[in-house]
């Protein structure tokens, strides 16, 4: 996938390109929906289905404070790519973009850098100075414009806030419901103090660049490697996402540490990037008497999380 920034965006090859605009954190079902139908409406025209994202969420600048993001910019991208897109415009959401109108946002970067023949958008989907960047301004505008409805699940439409709600409570069946897959963070491993491979059980560290997460406690996962090399490989894994309080010494840590035990895994993941993927909760974080007694309920996971590995994958 092409990915280019307002300083030197790439021109759609070809026959110019589809376009939606959105921060799509998540990338959830609603967002699903309006990615496949760009997606199909450029191959009726023969373009490339494109997609304009920010950087950093704008209610930062409109609001003067963010949500924290269910994905970070590098893991929209890579699910972006998985849904078909081929070219992302980065942008960053600053005054000077906030103060921008409709008018000269679409001829900016629709027009001028992306060379737009038609918009997909979302039902609530505008940009702009003032929000008046509407699909009717871009209809009145000659554009070709769809507007793809709101997604239910559940009797409730699937947004973002919802989703976040979800993953911060540890509903993994609820957040999974509307993100039209398992809740995963995208992060990448940095070097630990090396206890798991003392103990028999040797865990990469993530660093999730601050994506939201579920509670802490112990999961079993799937770990996928993120890089041209994976092809896509799929591991079992146990992840514990806290406070380490059986080891761990001292003030405590403000962040919670996220590590992750791959089975059946022999390699060095150091500097790898690993989407991980929560299958179900096994049991909260607790402290134990020592490292024999840690080891051994570490052993009863692993066991656990087989299980039901094998379970969701039959």
């Amino acid at each position: 996938m092409i990915t280019s920034d307002a300083d030197t965006p790439a021109r759609a090859p070809g026959n110019g390109s589809v376009l939606s605009i959105g921060v799509f954190d998540g990338v959830h079902l609603g967002h699903h929906a309006i990615l496949e139908a760009n997606v199909r409406r450029a191959r009726e025209l023969g373009a490339v289905p494109t997609v304009i994202t920010f950087r950093h969420h704008p209610k930062g600048v409109l609001l003067g404070h963010a949500p924290k993001t269910l994905t970070t910019l590098d893991h929209r991208l890579e699910l972006f790519a998985r849904r078909g897109i081929e070219h992302t415009l980065v942008l960053d959401f600053d005054e000077r973009l906030k103060s921008l109108s409709a008018r000269d946002f679409v001829q900016r970067y629709a027009v001028e850098a992306l060379d737009t023949r038609a918009f997909v958008l979302g039902f609530d989907s505008k940009f702009g100075n003032g929000r008046e960047g509407t699909p009717e301004f871009l209809r009145e505008a000659g554009f070709d414009v769809q507007v793809v409805p709101k997604v239910i699940v559940g009797e409730r439409g699937v947004s973002s806030t919802a989703i976040r709600e979800a993953v911060e409570l540890g509903d993994l069946a609820a957040a999974r419901s509307m993100l039209g897959r398992p809740v995963s963070v995208l992060g990448e491993v940095v070097r630990g103090e090396n206890l798991g491979h003392r103990i028999g059980f040797p865990t990469a560290n993530l660093d999730l660049h601050h994506e939201l997460h579920p509670p802490p406690g112990v999961y079993a996962c799937r770990a996928r490697p993120v890089s041209p090399e994976a092809h896509g490989e799929n591991h079992p894994a146990v992840s514990n996402i806290g406070f380490r309080p059986t080891v761990h010494r001292g003030p405590r840590d403000p962040r919670p540490q996220v590590e992750v035990h791959l089975l059946d895994f022999d390699g060095d993941l150091y500097g790898q990037r690993i989407e991980l993927e929560f299958v179900a909760h096994l049991r909260d974080e607790q402290r134990f008497a020592g490292l024999e007694e840690l080891t051994a309920q570490i052993g009863r996971d692993v066991e656990r999380a087989r299980e039901i590995l094998a379970d969701a994958s039959a």
